[in-house]
């Protein structure tokens, strides 16, 4: 009997809307401007770039609860179904790493910025396209793909 591998898509809904919402307003906001000023701090040093891009890499899941995605994949091995999960596959490390000294760099900072602007003034109104923003800030920063 041959193996057989089906790739599946599962979606992690996590938390709805609404909770997402009220983490965002009471926790979201001023947890992630500390976690993002730690991870800048941490980019302009060598040492600690590494996790500074962990940490930019984490911002949805910090600001807005968003579940982070993965890979899904059902093989069916002797008749039996195997399922696995891994992380969603990125783009060569040397393109990400060329895109983010020229542009993710500078450019993601002011994308953050632009988003808790459009937060603050907008009075709320603007919360599903801050949300949106601050969601992509690993696509921005490194075009990490998420």
């Amino acid at each position: 009997m041959s193996n057989q591998t089906i790739p599946v898509r599962v979606e992690n809904p996590g938390p709805g809307c609404l909770v997402r919402v009220l983490y965002f307003i009471f926790i979201g906001l001023w947890l992630g401007l500390i976690w993002v000023l730690v991870a800048w701090f941490f980019n302009l040093t060598i040492i600690g770039l590494p996790i500074g891009l962990a940490m930019i890499n984490r911002i949805p899941q910090i600001m807005t609860l968003r579940p982070v995605r993965v890979q899904t994949s059902v093989e069916v091995r002797d008749g039996a179904p195997v399922v696995r999960q891994a992380p969603l596959r990125q783009r060569p490390f040397l393109l990400r790493a060329l895109y983010f000294i020229l542009i993710g760099f500078w450019f993601s900072l002011l994308w953050m910025l632009l988003a808790w602007l459009l937060t603050g003034i907008s009075l709320g109104l603007g919360l599903p396209l801050a949300f949106w923003m601050f969601d992509r800030v690993p696509v921005i920063t490194t075009l990490a793909r998420i």
